[in-house]
């Protein structure tokens, strides 16, 4: 990595701490500010009728690794929940005790929701692959914010939510919410140990 050094005047011209030179004007407009979010998507409610509505969830990205989120989650909905769950990696045989399908279009049904733990680059081309399908919904999990992305899959006449976690998402819904995110089953006012 090379430093450069630069000039008070040729600092200023790249970053106005003020704000009001012509300069700031300029980098606004060709760089809107990191973690901007300008999509709107469903709200409480909304999230809450798409997981009442839906039967089966295929989570793209699933892991067999007990440390993944994907495992977490799938085996949450696999206890706790009605769902059909389908598991999408084309790097596994099984998880879970379930089969593991290489791709959307290889399930055995269309799923209702398509719940993707992959990078946010990958995610256009997985929405592509959910729309061919029929799939309706394309939920993209808590910690992936991409307007591109989520305005490529509504494009598709995909219904989307993104940067939520559809296992909180679920037991919010259902009462079921610890501090941490899980179900302890016990009801206490005493602080944990």
């Amino acid at each position: 990595m090379t430093e450069e050094k630069l000039s008070l005047s040729q600092s200023s011209q790249q970053i106005s701490l003020n704000g009001s030179a012509a300069h700031t004007e300029e980098a606004c407009a060709v760089a809107p500010a990191v973690g901007e979010r300008n999509w709107k998507g469903p709200d409480a409610e909304a999230r809450n009728a798409i997981l009442e509505k839906a039967h089966s969830i295929a989570i793209v990205g699933a892991s067999a690794n007990p440390a993944r989120a994907s495992y977490f989650v799938a085996t949450y909905l696999l206890q706790s929940t009605h769902y059909k769950v389908y598991f999408i990696n084309p790097n596994a045989r099984e998880i879970l005790g379930h089969p593991v399908y290489r791709s959307l279009d290889s399930l055995p049904e269309v799923p209702d929701i398509v719940d993707v733990f992959r990078r946010s680059s990958a995610i256009d081309a997985i929405a592509d692959e959910a729309a061919r399908i029929g799939s309706p919904v394309l939920w993209i999990q808590l910690g992936i914010w991409d307007d591109h992305v989520a305005e490529h899959a509504e494009s598709l006449g995909l219904e989307v939510v993104m940067d939520r976690c559809i296992k909180i998402e679920h037991a919010r819904f259902h009462q079921g919410l610890h501090l941490f995110g899980f179900n302890t089953g016990v009801i206490s006012s005493r602080k944990a140990r």
